[in-house]
């Protein structure tokens, strides 16, 4: 199987690289970049720009992939809430997506899109459902990806979007770096107890992919860590403990916090329950993934 890749140089494209590679598969991995951070001299690397129609569809073309997993994204929340770059954010997560989803379909190529549980209003406390409706994105990066996984599911047949959400990753910055960051020069520290969801662990999402790329069971699919449903702050809490930090957590609501630009979702509960219903295999407890990646990371 050839599976094109883009946003290599990201948490996720990184892993599902390497994932790839593990496999034995033939992989050509893209990003705007001129340089890939994954495996260097085990995948072909192309620089592509996706808002780019021409170059996406003469890569694609080109290279004839069995499956696209699109990874690339315009993920900054907050600054995608700023007048100047509310254009490029469209370009990048819908008219970007709109070109991987034709190309892919004009060499039938099957296509993996990442979404997020932004796409959801955060209302209530029910988890999300992957065939749950109820939308009303809460913010600019959040339409931008409901309007992302419209494009897909009305260009293909054969896709998966998959919804993640909390992700952190060895390979860029994330909530766990930067808090670990934080940490060591702060006594204490405020994290947000007012949203609820449950973190994903790069690695292990991109061995799902992976198996989910590997089937032809497509549709709508909802993929984080198992362990249950947690705040921020509790997330905080266990990493900061299973690394030795003392500094002290302290719990505020999302109102009293008041950083941040675009509003995020309370509720970012997500029902995994259709992956085993589909033959996958959950991702581990998140606890896991947490003790996985301070192992493995330089923090």
């Amino acid at each position: 199987m050839k599976v094109f890749v883009t946003g290599v140089n990201g948490q996720l494209g990184y892993d599902v690289t390497n994932e790839l590679v593990k496999r034995g598969y033939e992989v050509t991995a893209s990003d705007i970049q001129s340089e890939c951070s994954g495996k260097e001299g085990t995948v072909s690397y192309v620089q592509l720009d996706i808002t780019d129609r021409e170059a996406v569809f003469e890569v694609i073309e080109r290279i004839k992939p069995d499956a696209v997993v699109h990874c690339a994204a315009w993920t900054a929340v907050d600054a995608a809430e700023d007048e100047e770059n509310r254009g490029i954010v469209q370009a990048v997560n819908v008219n970007g997506t709109d070109n991987i989803a034709i190309a892919a379909k004009s060499v039938d190529a099957k296509m993996l899109y990442i979404s997020t549980d932004y796409v959801f209003n955060g209302k209530g406390e029910r988890p999300w459902e992957p065939d749950d409706k109820c939308f009303e994105p809460l913010n600019v990066y959040g339409q931008s990806k409901l309007d992302g996984e419209t494009v897909v599911s009305k260009t293909l047949e054969k896709f998966f979007i998959v919804r993640i959400a909390w992700v952190f990753g060895l390979n860029g910055n994330n909530f766990i770096k930067t808090m670990i960051n934080v940490g060591k020069t702060h006594d204490t520290v405020r994290v947000v107890n007012d949203q609820i969801g449950t973190p994903t662990y790069t690695f292990d999402l991109a061995r799902l992919l992976i198996d989910m790329v590997e089937t032809e069971k497509y549709g709508y699919y909802h993929a984080t860590n198992e362990g249950g449903y947690i705040s921020w702050y509790d997330f905080c809490c266990e990493f900061y403990n299973q690394y030795g930090l003392k500094t002290k957590v302290i719990p505020v609501s999302a109102e009293e916090y008041g950083l941040s630009k675009a509003a995020r979702p309370e509720n970012s509960r997500l029902d995994k329950s259709k992956l085993v219903k589909m033959g996958f295999e959950p991702l581990p407890k998140w606890q896991d993934a947490v003790k996985r990646y301070l192992k493995e990371a330089d923090l």
